[in-house]
């Protein structure tokens, strides 16, 4: 007997269906497996997670995305959120696979959001391997505009004392 599984994580609940030959049955899918990485320690990492969930929910210009960087920047908030959207807008455009994204308040990170940040995080140090990781992710050949995208964002954040995913 073969089952085939969609998973579907909304921003109010959870829910995991299984269809077997067209009869619905609902089957709990432990949560290492959805969500098998600790979210950062750094909370400028942190961050970054939180205004990419809230894009990716409810939409580059999630006012809580917004609000979030807007209070950790301060007054060079600029320079991040838009990075923020156009890495956001750039991911959407060159996906050719969903990403799967946690809800904001889950502690954990899915794989696709690991894999995210850390190309983010080595983007301006070593660009080809974070060129191969959103590649990967993507499942593209290509994908150098969302590598730019990338290393603004890590820039932006360095630039306010605020750096991205393990340096060096």
């Amino acid at each position: 007997m073969i089952v085939s599984l969609r998973l579907t994580i909304n921003s109010n609940n959870e829910r995991h269906d299984a269809f077997d030959g067209g009869v619905m049955s609902y089957q709990a899918m432990p949560a290492p497996r959805l969500v098998p990485y600790m979210a950062p320690d750094s909370p400028y990492d942190r961050l970054l997670l939180y205004a990419i969930r809230r894009m990716a929910a409810g939409g580059i210009d999630d006012a809580h995305a917004a609000h979030a960087i807007f209070t950790a920047c301060g007054l060079g908030f600029r320079r991040p959120l838009v990075l923020v959207r156009a890495l956001m807008a750039e991911l959407a455009r060159i996906a050719s696979t969903k990403l799967l994204v946690a809800p904001c308040c889950c502690p954990r990170m899915t794989a696709d959001e690991h894999m995210l940040l850390g190309a983010i995080g080595c983007a301006e140090l070593k660009a080809r391997e974070a060129h191969d990781r959103l590649c990967d992710l993507l499942h593209v050949e290509h994908c150098l505009g969302l590598l730019t995208s990338a290393q603004a964002v890590g820039s932006s954040f360095a630039d306010l004392g605020m750096p991205l995913g393990k340096r060096g």
